[in-house]
């Protein structure tokens, strides 16, 4: 439905839970599949017609107090971005801004692109130079990277993403900001600003992917080309810094794991009847394990062997004594000692006499 330009995906899906929408005569339910070659798509009773379309993408410089949207409310006689592209046929923008912001907005009718680069879950990235009252601290750069808690009209709370800020060119008065971030809520950047207690003085977005505004006045447009498609696809390189500081999902501990220091939770008690823990195998080089002695009547008890009574300790024993060694000869032991000869009184061998 959307290829036929009956408008975006959400407002495709809003059709079709009016149930104005039929797949070969049966009202089409959300999750529904069709093949527009084959099956008949009709809605409000009229039969969309699925034409090769020649993809169209178009980069327009935003002016201030204009609607990034198709068609704008009867009451706001703001002029939109679709009235600034005299092309025929509905088109998708990518990369909203609110009417106080301008910069790059790309126009296009290929609706698998524009799911894939506003979409959060794929994390494309958006380039903007930001101008700020006053002179941030590092501090205050430094929780701007690594996302703070808003609040939205509803009073639900959400932290921001991480995202890549640096300052380009400071001063007291207005210092330069160039942000790059991989989703954008409803006037985020002004919010996070004004939070932080250095409220935007101007906002410009300058890249979507790596695909610069280049020299586009505001409220001119020109038309890309296959590089151009390409850059626009590409994510900037900051993009590996901002996902470095995406924090880490915890593990869930098993129960085999120890708990962290600090942790107080208890285990769950264990259930009735429930079979205790085994006895542990005894380590090799331990022997066997013990067990416990079983409960038997004193009947059932066989009688203890007699121990042999030890000799005593009187020569009376009749144990025969051990033969006791003979002592050895001193003197013999000081003939073998006197045989070697003796040496000179320096200690040192005599020399040999050389052979003729």
């Amino acid at each position: 439905m959307a290829r036929a330009n009956l408008g975006s995906r959400r407002a495709c899906e809003e059709i079709i839970e009016q149930r104005r929408v039929r797949v070969n005569g049966v009202i089409a339910q959300l999750g529904d599949k069709a093949d527009p070659q084959t099956d008949v798509i009709e809605v409000d009773g009229h039969r969309l017609s699925f034409k090769e379309q020649r993809k169209i993408y178009i980069a327009l410089h935003k002016p201030i107090n204009v609607l990034t949207t198709n068609l704008g409310n009867r009451q706001d006689k703001r002029p939109t971005v679709r009235s600034l592209v005299p092309i025929e046929g509905h088109l998708f923008s990518i990369g909203r801004l609110d009417a106080e912001s301008e910069g790059l907005v790309v126009l296009t009718n290929d609706g698998e692109l524009v799911q894939r680069l506003t979409h959060p879950k794929f994390k494309h990235t958006k380039t903007y130079k930001v101008y700020v009252h006053g002179l941030p601290p590092l501090e205050v750069l430094e929780r701007w990277r690594e996302g703070i808690t808003l609040q939205d009209e509803d009073g639900t709370s959400y932290k921001t993403a991480p995202c890549s800020v640096e300052i380009v060119k400071g001063d007291r008065e207005i210092t330069t900001l160039r942000v790059v971030m991989t989703e954008g809520r409803k006037r985020q950047i002004r919010r996070i600003a004004a939070a932080l207690g250095h409220p935007v003085h101007r906002l410009l977005r300058t890249q979507i992917g790596k695909l610069e505004i280049g020299t586009l006045r505001p409220g001119e447009w020109r038309e890309l080309d296959a590089r151009d498609v390409q850059a626009l696809s590409t994510p900037s390189d900051e993009l590996r810094t901002i996902l470095e500081r995406r924090p880490r999902r915890a593990r869930p501990a098993h129960s085999g794991e120890t708990r962290a220091e600090g942790d107080r939770s208890r285990r769950a008690p264990r259930e009735a009847g429930a079979s205790e823990r085994p006895a542990r195998k005894p380590l090799r080089g331990q022997g066997k394990a013990r067990r416990a002695p079983a409960d038997v009547s004193d009947s059932d008890k066989r009688p203890a062997k007699p121990r042999r009574p030890r000799p005593a300790a009187s020569g009376d024993s009749s144990r025969p004594e051990r033969p006791k060694r003979a002592p050895r000869n001193p003197a013999a032991g000081k003939a073998r000692r006197s045989d070697k000869p003796a040496r000179p009184a320096s200690g040192k061998p005599p020399r040999r006499k050389p052979r003729p």
